[in-house]
């Protein structure tokens, strides 16, 4: 993989690796190749988008990823203005790099990390909500909810004057062959989806698209979506009394718009591990 040789290839000039991760799959999801690649340098894994995560057992979750030899751990929302668990990042990072040994890096005052983590995860989100706090600049890298948007490799970005911050960030095309939604296809996730909603008993979708009461059958749901969001078309059906003009439902339209709300946390909080 060409981006993992190029991370390979920076790590002489980092400290610490930083993971971002969604907080919704906090133990699945994660490229296991990164281990591998990375090698013994100090890691922080960041479990961003708490915001849309029902954190009621993060308890378990923590312990759980104890098991998995993950100890450093942050929950953060990096969209939001003044998160407080950013602010705990420069310490905690800080702290790691204070703890190993820098080997040839001993002399320099200079601390580098290294952002990494799979697509779509808030990479960027956070590079950004870093340089607000400590720097009161705006973005330094592009954010957007379709994979493949953080695009310059091993680009440094300085963070913190004080601490002499910076950090590489890195692309997910890089990294990770990115999967688009219609790829595996959007009716296909929008059915996971459903299924995850009512197997946690979270029914905000049900008031969200006025559908009157749950329902477990995707075509049903997707089909009510349409009429509600006016995605339908007309069609000529042939039948015994002559062509018919008939209203189809654009499934995939309200499939993408099922799966675009929840992202954006519109349907409640969820756990996906």
């Amino acid at each position: 993989n060409p981006g993992l040789k190029k991370m390979q290839a920076s790590l002489k000039k980092v400290d610490c690796i930083v993971e971002v991760h969604d907080a919704r799959i906090p133990l699945t999801g994660r490229n296991p190749m990164f281990e591998e690649a990375l090698g013994v340098r100090p890691h922080l894994l960041v479990l961003n988008k708490m915001d849309l995560a029902d954190l009621t057992n993060k308890q378990r979750i923590m312990r759980q990823l104890e098991q998995q030899r993950i100890q450093n751990v942050l929950f953060t929302d990096c969209l939001r203005e003044r998160d407080v668990n950013v602010k705990k990042i420069v310490p905690a990072v800080t702290e790691l790099i204070q703890k190993s040994d820098r080997f040839h890096r001993t002399e320099n005052l200079e601390y580098c990390l290294m952002v990494i983590g799979v697509p779509n995860v808030g990479k960027s989100s956070l590079i950004n909500a870093m340089r607000r706090m400590y720097l009161k600049k705006g973005k330094a890298s592009r954010v957007g909810g379709e994979p493949g948007i953080t695009r310059a490799v091993l680009t440094k970005i300085q963070v913190n004057v004080i601490a002499m911050l910076t950090i590489f960030s890195l692309a997910d095309s890089a990294l990770e062959r990115t999967i688009l939604d219609h790829l595996v296809g959007e009716e296909v996730i929008a059915d996971y989806l459903l299924f995850t909603l009512n197997k946690q008993q979270k029914f905000d979708y049900v008031d969200r698209y006025q559908l009157g009461e749950p329902c477990d059958d995707v075509q049903t749901v997707l089909k009510k979506i349409a009429v509600n969001l006016g995605k339908t078309q007309k069609v000529k059906a042939i039948t015994g009394v002559g062509d018919v003009n008939i209203l189809m439902p654009n499934y995939s339209a309200a499939a993408y718009d099922f799966i675009r709300t929840f992202r954006k946390g519109e349907l409640g909080k969820v756990m996906l591990d």
